[in-house]
């Protein structure tokens, strides 16, 4: 006899609802990109695309900076624009830069957002890029746990690439790439910042920023106060 004949019908019930409860939670897990609801002004910040080039999202600690810069990479290397999406889009898959300040910041920030806890691999997948869509990773070698890149596939067809990278690398190491997108999570100093700019120029791409500004009014911050008229 199974154990689910041996079970009295309320109890079947129990044990059903329960496995769909767990499956639903598997599910949402594997794919939060689909319920992605940006309240307004994670809105307008991914929708500024269509017009600009830089964009920076500028806010106080834990008001969904580096998820709303998640959210839009996953969004680009899938494909998977949203109906309420009036930002810039790609038709093919893309290859894009994101980053931060060391390889263990980027590990445990834009690592952990896109593909899921970084010491846990069975947990890859949970992340902003949905499992279906997470095709294969490369491992960056001296950094337990961190990932040197992504390819995730593209609903056109093919795979999109997305390198991890870090500040402490320096300038050099941000050169020579040609790039559709490059995401800067903290803010980096305005040199390596031009840098990540210039890797987009010949795609015609786009950089953006999400960070606190612990620097106050540094080169890279100015830039963008005076170019939105902030400044006077």
């Amino acid at each position: 006899m199974s154990l689910l004949a041996s079970l009295t019908s309320s109890e079947q019930r129990s044990a059903l609802l329960a496995r769909l409860e767990k499956e639903r939670a598997r599910r949402a897990a594997e794919n939060k990109l689909a319920a992605y609801g940006p309240y307004a002004k994670q809105r307008e910040f991914h929708n500024a695309s269509s017009e600009h080039r830089e964009r920076l999202f500028m806010a106080g600690n834990q008001l969904g900076k580096t998820l709303a810069g998640a959210a839009e990479t996953a969004i680009h290397l899938t494909g998977l624009y949203p109906d309420w999406w009036r930002g810039r889009r790609f038709d093919r898959p893309v290859r894009g830069w994101a980053g931060s300040e060391t390889n263990e910041v980027t590990r445990d920030g834009v690592q952990r957002y896109l593909v899921g806890e970084p010491k846990n691999e069975q947990a890859w997948g949970t992340g902003w890029v949905p499992k279906a869509r997470l095709k294969d990773w490369t491992r960056r070698q001296g950094v337990p746990n961190a990932l040197d890149g992504i390819m995730v596939e593209h609903v056109s067809g093919g795979l999109s690439m997305l390198g991890f990278k870090s500040y402490d690398q320096g300038r050099t190491k941000w050169q020579g790439e040609t790039l559709d997108f490059v995401w800067l999570d903290e803010e980096p100093d305005h040199a390596l910042y031009m840098e990540a700019l210039t890797r987009t120029n010949a795609t015609h791409g786009f950089v953006f920023l999400t960070f606190t500004p612990l620097k106050g009014m540094s080169t890279t911050v100015d830039s963008f106060v005076q170019e939105c008229g902030l400044g006077e």
